[in-house]
Order: C-alpha cells, then sequence, then structure tokens
C-alpha cells in the first residue's frame, strides 16, 4: 500500500477510539480473544472507526465490527474467527514456532540434555478465571521464558535464521517490499509471555520492566513482517519488548513499552526525514523506502471454535502451503510440515488424541504419552515416538479412517497405487520428525529404505520394547530385520556415520579419519545390506549405539568381529572398511565343479541373506515351515526388487563419475567407440530380460 501523503506514517488512533474499537470487538458475537491482547494492538489499527458499525446501527446501541470485517476459517483442527484491519506497517512479531525454520530448535520431545540448541518453551492456550470464578480458556496462547533476554534472545534468532533461508527465495524480499508494498495480508495470532525471573527493581521501587508481554505472533507471513520492519529500523524484539529512545530520536538510554508512545515518536521522526528527503530531491532515505509499507493489510485470529487447540488450528491454517509450498522448505522444515500435517488431519478426524498428537508434532515430551514404561531409557523413549510416528504415517487396512485421511492430507492415490515417490516422501516426514527427539537433525532422506510392499500395506512392527530387540537380535531373524530397517539408518546419521548422500566423488578427497578417501558412494539401501550380511557385527554395533544414547549421547566405539566394543571412536571411515560398499551388494552366485552354486567370498550368510547366527555356527539353515519360507521368501523378492532400482541409480552415477574422471585427466571421451557401443549391448540385454519380471510377478497373485 503505498501513499502520496506528505505525512505518510501514521500516529496511533487517540487513546478513546483504542477504548471503543477494543469494545465493539469483544462485544461482537464469536469474539474470545482477551482485553489485553485486544488493548496492545489497538495503537497499531490504523482508522479504527472504518471497522465499526456506528451506534445508530445497532439495536442497543452498542458498536460492533462491521460483518465484512471479520470472517470464520475452516482448519484441520477447527475453526477461527478472522479479523481484518488496516495496521501501521511496523506491528507483529517475528514467530518462533515458524516451521520454516522448526529444525534451529531443540525440541521438547527430545528425551535428552545434550543439545547444543537452544529449546523453545512449551505453549498452551491461555486460560484464566471470570468474575464469576469459572475457568475460561481465550483465543490466545501463553509461554514462560526464564527472562527477557531469554525472550529477547528468542526472537532474535528466529529472525537471523528466517535470514539464513531466505536463500531459498528467487527475488529480494526486501527490495520487493519497498519498491511494490505488501500485497497479501499477514496472519497474527495474540500471545501472553510471561517472565519466570522477577524484573529487577528501579531505585523508587518499581519494576525496571513489566512480568510479562503481550504479542501478536505471525503466523503466516514471518518473512514480510521481518523484512518490514527492518524499513523502519526497528526489530520484533523491540516491538515487543520496547523500543529504545534513541531508536525513537528520543535522548536516553532507556526503552518505551507504551506502543501509543513510541508510535507517535517513530511517525514524527519518519515523516521528518520523508519531508527532508523531499526537500533535497532525494529518494533513497529510510523513510521513503518505508513508505510502501507505512500501513498494510492483516488479519488478527480474535475467536475459534476451541480455543483449547488453538496453538494446532492456527499452525493448521497454512500446512497446506507446506504440502504445496510457494517457496523451498529445507529438507528437515518440509517433512516435519508434512508430517505435523498428517496429524492434524488425525485430530481433526477424531482419529488421534490431542495428547498423542502434541508428542508426535514435537510438541509435548515423549513422557506424556499413556503407557510409556517408568523404566524407559533415552534411547528407549526415542524409540517409541519414532515407532509410533511410523506406524501413523504407515496406516494397514484395519486403519481405513487413518488411510483416508493421510490420503486426503497429502493428495495421494489409493493406497495401492502408491509408487516409490509417495513412499519416499512419508518416509520423510517421519524421519524428520523422529530427528527432534535427537541432539541434531540429519538428512531425512536416510530412512528411505522402506520397500513398496509395506508402504502401501501399512507398516506392522514387533510389539516388543526395544532393550528386548536388541536382546534377541542374534538369534532372531525378525528381530534383527525391525532393527535393521527401521532403527540403523537414524541411529548411523545421528552420529554422522552415514547420510543420505555423499555427492559428487570430486568433493571427497579426504575421508574422516584424515585419510585418502576411496571416492565411495552408497545408498542407504545399500549400507543396510552390507549390516544385513554381517550380523554379529551389526547387532553388537546397534547395541554399541543404544548404550552410547543412554550415555549422554557420547560417541559410539567401534566393534570386533564377535560384536563386542573396542577402544576409540566409531566413525565414516572405520564404517565403510567394515561395511564395505560390495558387501552391500547381490552376491556373485558361481557353478562348482559338481554343478551347485557356490556363493563367493563376502556372501550372505545365514537363510536368505538374513540369517543372524553366529560366524562358527553350522552352515546349515535352521528349519522353518512353508508359511515362513513363504514370507521370507516374499520379503528377499520385495528387497531384491528395491535394490535393482538403486542400482540403477548407482550405474547412473558411475556413468557420471566416469565422465568427470575424463573430464579431469584431459579428455574429450572416456571409452572408445567400441568400448561404448559393447557396454551399451550389455544394458540391453539386461533390459530384455528385466521386460519378464512384471509379468512373472504378476502371476503370482490371482488372475
Amino acid at each position: 500500500m503505498s501513499t502520496s501523503s506528505p505525512t505518510p506514517f501514521h500516529h496511533p488512533p487517540t487513546r478513546e477510539w483504542q477504548q471503543r474499537w477494543t469494545d465493539a470487538v469483544l462485544a461482537t458475537p464469536g469474539v474470545t480473544a482477551p482485553r489485553a491482547a485486544l488493548e496492545n494492538i489497538a495503537p497499531f489499527v490504523i482508522r479504527p472507526k472504518d471497522d465499526l458499525t456506528g451506534p445508530e446501527a445497532e439495536p442497543d446501541g452498542v458498536r460492533r465490527l462491521r460483518p465484512d470485517r471479520y470472517r470464520w476459517v475452516h482448519t484441520d483442527a477447527g475453526r477461527m474467527l478472522l479479523l481484518t484491519v488496516t495496521m501501521n506497517g511496523v506491528g507483529g512479531i517475528v514467530w518462533e514456532r515458524n516451521e520454516r525454520i522448526s529444525s534451529e530448535w531443540r525440541s521438547v520431545s527430545d528425551p535428552s540434555a545434550t543439545a547444543n540448541r537452544p529449546s523453545l518453551p512449551r505453549i498452551t492456550s491461555w486460560t484464566r478465571l471470570t468474575e464469576d470464578g469459572t475457568e475460561r480458556t481465550f483465543t490466545a496462547l501463553e509461554s514462560t521464558v526464564a527472562d527477557r533476554n531469554a525472550l529477547i534472545h528468542g526472537i532474535d534468532q528466529a529472525s537471523n535464521a528466517l535470514r539464513n533461508h531466505d536463500g531459498m527465495r528467487p527475488y529480494d524480499l526486501l527490495e520487493d517490499l519497498a519498491l511494490n508494498g505488501q500485497v497479501e495480508p499477514c496472519m497474527y495470532v495474540a500471545q501472553h509471555v510471561n517472565l519466570a525471573e522477577e524484573p529487577p527493581q528501579q531505585p523508587d521501587g518499581s519494576p525496571r520492566y513489566p512480568s510479562s508481554y503481550w504479542g501478536w505472533m505471525a503466523v503466516r507471513g514471518n518473512n514480510r513482517t521481518k523484512y518490514r520492519q527492518e524499513l523502519f529500523g526497528v526489530t520484533s524484539s523491540e516491538v515487543l519488548t520496547g523500543v529504545p529512545f534513541k531508536t525513537i530520536g528520543q535522548d536516553g538510554t532507556d526503552v518505551s513499552v507504551s506502543p501509543s508512545y513510541w508510535l507517535s515518536r517513530l511517525g514524527d521522526l519518519l515523516n521528518a526525514e520523508f519531508a527532508e528527503a523531499e526537500k533535497e530531491g532525494r529518494s533513497d532515505s529510510r523513510a521513503h523506502r518505508a513508505r510502501a509499507i507505512a500501513a498494510v493489510e492483516a488479519q488478527l485470529v480474535v475467536g475459534s471454535s476451541a480455543p483449547e487447540r488453538l496453538f494446532r488450528i492456527v499452525q493448521g491454517s497454512n500446512r497446506r502451503d507446506h504440502v504445496h509450498p510457494p517457496l523451498e522448505f529445507g529438507p528437515n522444515d518440509r517433512g516435519r510440515a508434512l508430517g505435523r500435517g498428517v496429524i492434524g488431519a488425525y485430530t481433526a478426524a477424531r482419529i488421534l488424541d490431542d495428547r498423542t498428537a502434541d508428542v508426535l508434532a514435537g510438541h509435548a515430551p515423549v513422557t506424556d504419552l499413556p503407557d510409556v514404561p517408568a523404566d524407559a531409557s533415552v534411547a528407549e523413549l526415542r524409540d517409541i515416538r519414532s515407532m509410533l510416528l511410523l506406524t501413523n504415517l504407515f496406516p494397514t487396512q484395519e486403519e481405513p479412517g487413518k488411510r483416508r485421511a493421510i490420503r486426503a492430507a497429502l493428495g495421494e492415490p489409493a493406497p495401492s497405487q502408491l509408487n516409490g515417490k509417495d513412499i519416499n516422501r512419508r518416509v520423510r516426514a517421519w524421519s524428520a520428525l523422529t530427528s527432534e527427539s535427537y541432539p541434531a537433525p540429519w538428512n531425512p532422506r536416510v530412512a528411505e529404505v522402506v520397500q513398496t510392499a509395506p508402504g502401501r500395506k501399512g507398516i506392522v512392527l514387533l510389539d516388543r520394547r526395544l532393550p528386548e530387540l536388541l536382546a534377541s537380535a542374534d538369534s532372531d531373524r525378525e528381530a534383527f530385520e525391525e532393527l535393521l530397517v527401521y532403527r540403523a539408518p537414524h541411529w548411523l546419521a545421528a552420529v554422522d556415520i552415514i547420510d543420505a548422500d555423499r555427492g559428487s566423488i570430486t568433493g571427497q578427497k579426504m575421508d574422516d579419519e584424515g585419510r585418502e578417501a576411496q571416492r565411495v558412494r552408497r545408498t542407504i539401501a545399500n549400507v543396510v545390506e552390507a549390516m544385513r550380511k554381517r550380523p554379529v557385527m551389526a547387532v553388537g554395533l546397534l547395541r554399541e549405539l543404544f548404550d552410547a544414547m543412554n550415555e549422554s549421547d557420547r560417541p559410539p566405539r567401534p566393534v570386533d568381529e564377535t560384536g563386542t566394543p573396542t577402544g576409540g571412536r566409531a566413525t565414516r571411515a572405520w564404517f565403510n572398511r567394515t561395511f564395505t560398499k560390495e558387501s552391500g551388494t547381490r552376491p556373485y552366485n558361481r557353478r562348482g565343479k559338481d554343478g551347485e552354486h557356490d556363493e563367493a567370498d563376502g556372501g550372505t550368510e545365514g537363510a536368505g541373506g538374513t540369517g543372524v547366527h553366529d560366524p562358527s555356527a553350522a552352515a546349515e539353515a535352521p528349519a522353518e515351515t512353508p508359511m515362513q519360507a513363504l514370507k521370507r521368501l516374499t520379503e528377499e523378492l520385495d528387497r531384491e526388487i528395491g535394490m535393482a532400482a538403486e542400482l540403477v541409480d548407482e550405474l547412473m552415477n558411475k556413468v557420471g563419475d566416469v565422465s568427470e574422471a575424463a573430464t579431469a585427466a584431459g579428455l574429450e571421451h572416456a571409452l572408445a567407440e567400441e568400448e561404448a557401443e559393447e557396454l551399451a549391448k550389455r544394458v540391453t540385454k539386461i533390459l530384455r530380460s528385466l521386460r519378464k519380471v512384471p509379468e512373472a510377478v504378476m502371476d503370482l497373485g490371482p488372475a
């Protein structure tokens, strides 16, 4: 919004009109925002009279909001009442709860105390006793921080995090706002922030600053709020806790906590700067750059159908933007937003209780879940949440309500038609939300090992606690497999032993032990398969990772051939030498002298490459029933198909590596024409064989 006024920067309304506006809003049906919150935003409202009816238009003579100024909006979690106002462009607060920067904070769902990231305070709905002594929940949020410095630091850190993510935007938002103003309105919700520490006193006995603050937090439009305030020359933390006198052209080192006062002084200062620049014929002054956003349209959440669930309602209001975002999200922030969108859809459909939903979304500690074992360790608490997330993101046929809800939330085809892209999107949501329970996030693509069959049918886990699975993994094939597929990638990524993508081989000069790297590019499926073929060491490593988590997330140790921890630290280089890439590929079978198939060195141990017996045990596979054999072979078929897809990706990577190597060697072509033609013929021959596979697989099912 631009203006040609010689004084484009507005003063706050008079105290009388601020009071009239607040009273009229509260008199409007459906409004349940606290009076104190409305009084906080009233100085920022421009021309409040335009928002209200006249006394003569109301039967009881009481002003109310004009009907065209407010409307109810539906979200997955409930309804909210939005009031549209013209607001001073400096208003609003950057919100730490913005999902675009969620990975900046330690989540309350992390049961350990080892994370070196700050955590966000728990947020609740604002509840107070009314005059008649009953408890009432209002349309506002509430949180508590340690002290004023912690409050300021949290808002400033959120602003800096938004700036760090701004590289994902294809244009300069600051310059766009200065040139074109703000087109779309931002949305704000009231939040009351308490200070746990009593403010220090001044010589006269009065507190140096308030013990609590009201602010209107940006649910939508955090970046626009931040950059509007940057054009004005103030910060969000100052708007919330007080603007320094020097910022508004006053003498002294104090701050003003009264918006009515500092808005007037700031308006005077900017109007004077504007007039001076006009006189000098300049258009590059701060006032000229801020003129286009001197007044903006804003939406205020002033009512809710379920105030006790307000946080979930306002967060769900823009989750559709996270499924199809206008801006590129980081992988963790996007995955978490997707996962929370599914959780919100479940709660809206009343198929997931609020307490469980809060834990899964990372808004409440794992111990809030019902039936959590009293003796659960840090590692087990993390596992309980992760596995609950997994089964909720991959519901079975016995959960039709969840299947319908997740399909609608993610815009997916029918479960039987899910493809690898659909499954991996859910996997990344599971992985990103799981990482909230750990000291630091990882690339959520590390979990992309869920095969098509369980992705479509839903995932069913063994009904056993994590310590029991680990204790039996060296003799129980199902326990070993569940640990390997659904725990190992996350545990290894958490200690930086694996990641989702090693990147171009040209960037891999040295490994993490300072030795010359072998320039190995590995898929996560290859990592899992390599561990599958060395079960004794794999089980030992998993147990060591479990122990390390429970001992303040200390670095894990390497394990020897018997699975026993040794000295030193388990690094990526040690892992790649121990569980080699070659051992993670399909074994080459050669014919012996008697015509029987013999496995090449480094082949699988036990039946079907999934045995977990001691290497010194007899080579004969344990007896199994026909149904067990069918289940095992079906799982192996599914895994082999997945590995085939991974192999195609590896082949393409290898082609690129060869091309890079040729370029580095100064060659125009990597291969002679005859060599390239011979390799291409071999690939074509493989493709002809592959064409027979789909029909053969279809023959396994009913006609």
